[in-house]
């Protein structure tokens, strides 16, 4: 009976952390840590846009990195004076590691003076990027 019990809980554990974790996957926040980071163009190798930046963090082997990179570069398209801008994390651990990353694709959203707005680890979804790019264009 013991076993049964201790088995339901870890199920139920189980459950509510998979739950969680889903619910913030791809979620786009602002998080007291990035405040005050700025990247120019040294630090990501390419010219900000000149209104924001949509900066993908990715890796090789990432499924999920390409769809990301797809949909980043659509809404960049759409968006004037918007860049997409991808780092392989593995290039750049220095950088991966001061902001730090802890998995890919994860996506900063950089205002037209490179401080980051907003940021999302995980597959974020086309109508929250660009939400955050109006977040960062009215900033």
């Amino acid at each position: 009976m013991t076993g049964l019990m201790v088995c339901i809980a870890v199920l139920a554990a189980a459950s509510v952390f998979g739950l969680l974790h889903q619910r913030r996957n791809g979620r786009l926040t602002v998080r007291k840590r990035d405040d005050g980071a700025r990247l120019g163009a040294a630090e990501i190798g390419a010219e900000l846009g000149e209104r924001a930046t949509l900066l993908q963090f990715s890796s090789a082997f990432c499924q999920p990195c390409r769809a990301t990179r797809r949909t980043l570069g659509e809404v960049a398209g759409m968006v004037d004076g918007v860049a997409h801008v991808e780092i392989d994390a593995e290039d750049r651990l220095e950088l991966v590691r001061s902001l730090n990353i802890l998995r890919t694709p994860t996506v900063l959203v950089l205002d037209a003076h490179g401080a980051v707005v907003r940021r999302a680890s995980g597959q974020p979804r086309k109508a929250d990027i660009i939400a955050a790019l109006g977040a960062a264009i009215r900033d």
